[in-house]
Order: structure tokens, then sequence, then C-alpha cells
């Protein structure tokens, strides 16, 4: 069979890291769709933070010893995993490629592990689920009310997504500047008159442009359907957001229409940790959005140690921000994370090269984690802990 263009890209010796991947997307997307991917809130201080403090935590490996294979298997909420990283929410990822969420999804399937859904998906959830032969989460926001929420919660559950996501670091959205210069509101949702400023940039992605339009341009978003009005229409990401805020209050509220396991998603304190236990968690993702809402905020890497201390065994502890290699990963699991989630390390891939891409991504992860097991002599994630790593005093 021969070998597609995006086969082609994943398979040259270019790309050996996730980095790789990063100048191939930006060459690919238009500015306006890789910024959104790549950017972060005002100065990008936690952006970049959640990538430099990997290189504070150091390794204290143990020599002298060899193993056949090395386990990379975990359990997630009942659910066993040939990886412990899950491929993280990612919202328009169908504005990255015409595959999205359903590319992406297929991906983690066939890697074992497992896919979170957004809210702000180009697919329908059913779609979605059907393309994944392993577990499937869905993260919700409170876009388009309580009435819609309801509706697509209960459509999670007839379709079989296995858990519940909520992210509750969005009372309203952070200052994303470079979306905003770059027109992202007026691209998605503006007139036409409105848009043009900005066509240009779209055009000098003729390759894109094709894909785009032959995909049938972007499709209201099929998992928010507001009774009596439809599908919501394509909307700018910080309106959607500004009108989904979530509160405890709520997570009670979700938490009686969701029977299946709820994780809560955007702790830093471990205040927040435990009150997350309190609201019924089976387990809690450690995540500052990405360097995306409040900028100057601790990197999630370093917010760990906190959260794990204050819930203890209650529930599982996952990670997400600046996870780009597997020493990264071994790193979170060896301060107590259970899991970690990985976004833009895949979605570099999906913009780059679509499905094979973010297959490709996924193998330099996996394969990257078992190299660092080995040479850390430790046989399993499992048997990963602090002996493993030596942590900054400060912390």
């Amino acid at each position: 069979m021969p070998m597609t263009r995006a086969s082609r890209t994943v398979a040259s010796p270019r790309v050996v890291s996730i980095a790789d991947f990063r100048p191939i997307a930006r060459r690919r997307v238009p500015k306006a769709v890789f910024d959104y991917l790549d950017g972060g809130a005002e100065g990008e201080v936690t952006l970049r933070e959640n990538c430099r403090v990997f290189e504070e935590v150091t390794f204290r490996p143990r020599h002298a010893v060899a193993f056949a294979d090395c386990d990379l298997h975990t359990r997630v909420l009942g659910f066993d995993l040939a990886l412990p990283f899950l491929l993280a929410p990612i919202g328009y990822s169908r504005l990255m490629h015409p595959g999205g969420e359903v590319a992406a999804a297929r991906a983690a399937g066939k890697a074992g592990t497992a896919y979170i859904l957004s809210t702000i998906s180009g697919h329908k959830l059913e779609d979605v689920r059907a393309a994944s032969p392993g577990p499937v989460f869905y993260q919700l926001y409170l876009m388009g009310g309580r009435a819609a929420a309801e509706a697509v919660i209960a459509r999670a559950r007839a379709t079989g997504f296995a858990a519940l996501v909520v992210t509750i670091d969005t009372p309203v959205a952070g200052m994303r500047e470079r979306d905003y210069r770059n027109g992202m509101k007026e691209l998605i949702s503006g007139s036409l008159l409105e848009k043009l400023p900005f066509v240009p940039q779209v055009l000098s992605r003729p390759g894109w442009l094709i894909d785009f339009l032959r995909d049938g341009g972007l499709p209201a978003l099929p998992n928010v359907v507001i009774p009596g009005q439809g599908p919501m229409p394509p909307v700018d990401v910080a309106a959607a957001l500004a009108e989904s805020a979530v509160t405890w209050a709520d997570l009670r509220w979700i938490r009686d229409l969701w029977q299946g396991p709820l994780v809560i998603k955007g702790i830093l304190t471990g205040d927040d940790a435990r009150r997350a236990v309190d609201a019924g968690a089976a387990a809690i993702s450690v995540s500052n959005h990405g360097g995306r809402q409040l900028d100057c905020v601790p990197s999630s890497l370093s917010a760990l140690p906190e959260v794990v201390e204050a819930v203890g065994e209650q529930v599982e502890v996952w990670m997400d921000g600046g996870v780009r290699r597997g020493t990264d990963i071994a790193k979170a699991l060896g301060l107590g994370a259970r899991a970690v989630l990985c976004g833009r390390a895949y979605a570099y891939g999906l913009a780059a090269a679509g499905e094979a891409g973010v297959d490709r991504a996924i193998e330099i992860l996996r394969t990257d984690l078992e190299r660092t097991l080995r040479l850390l002599g430790c046989p399993s994630v499992a048997a990963l802990d602090r002996s493993y790593v030596n942590v900054p005093k400060a912390w």
C-alpha cells in the first residue's frame, strides 16, 4: 500500500520527538489555528513554566539492574490501560484536521489508552465513542445552560462514555492574546465583513483550506443541543467559556445526574482537592488548563505534591500540563500521579498529519517512557515513586 503524505510526514527522520511536530503543524495550518493550539493566557508565564519546571526534577536511577521488559500498564477508574497517559480534551480539534476528535479517539483506542472528548467538539459524541475500542470519557462544560447539559449527559451515558470529566477553572475565559490578535473570534463566529481582515492567513494554507472546505467548513457544535433551538452554532471560545462556569453546587447536581465515575479537572491546591473528594470525585486532575486560563499560577507539576498529600489514597490523582516527553510522564508518576493527560503533545501531531500524527505522537511517548524506566532501573510504572526522583527543596 502506498504511503500517504501524512504517513511520510510522521515516518520522516525529522520526527523523533514531540517538539518535531510543532514546526510541521505551524506550516500546515493557518496562524489563527496554530496559535489557538499553541498559545496561552496573557504573558504565557504559566504556559512556559508548565514545561520548564520538569527540568527542576531530576532522577535517582538504580544501576546494574536489567529487565526483559518494563510494564507500562496502569489502572484508571477501573479500566486497565496499556499506557499511563490519556489523551486530554482539546476543543475545536476538527479545525486542526478534519479527522479531529474521531481520529484522536481512534488512535487512543488502538494504543490501549483512554480519550477525553471536549464539549467543544466538531464531531458527534456518538461517532467519537464508536471510533475507539477503549474507554472514552466526556469533558463537560455547561454551555447552553442546564437543559443542554442534562441532554448531553444523557447522551453520553446512553452511548457508553465511561466517565464524566468536569473542568472547574473557567468562571470566565483567560485572556488569550494570540487569539485576540489573530481574529479567532471573527473567523469562527463573525460576519463576512468581520472575517475579511483575517482571510489572508487562511488563504496562505491552501492544503488546509481544501481539506477544511471538503469537510464542510466549521460545523455547529453537535454535542451542545439547546432545547427548542438545536445545536449551538460555532462560537468564540472565550464567549463559550464565560457562560459555562461550574460551582461546587453545580457539582452536586451533576453528581445526581451522572451515576458513573466523576473526574474534577482544574485542581491546584490541597483545599480544592479535599472539596473535590467531598463532592464525590473518583479522580481529580491537577491542572492549570495548559496555561490558558489564569496566568502566573503554579505549574501543574509543582502543585502535584500538595494535592497528593491532601487526598492520599482517597481518589486517583492525575496531572496535565507541559508533558512533552516520556521523562515528564515518569517524573509526574514518581511524584504521585496515577496517570497524566497529554494535550498539545498529540494535538501537534493531529495538526501536522491527522490520525497518523496522533499515532506517532503516542508511540514517541510510549517509547520514551519505556526507555526511561529501563535507564532508571524501574520495572514498571506501578513501581515509580519518590525514591526515583529528586524534588526541589522549595516544593
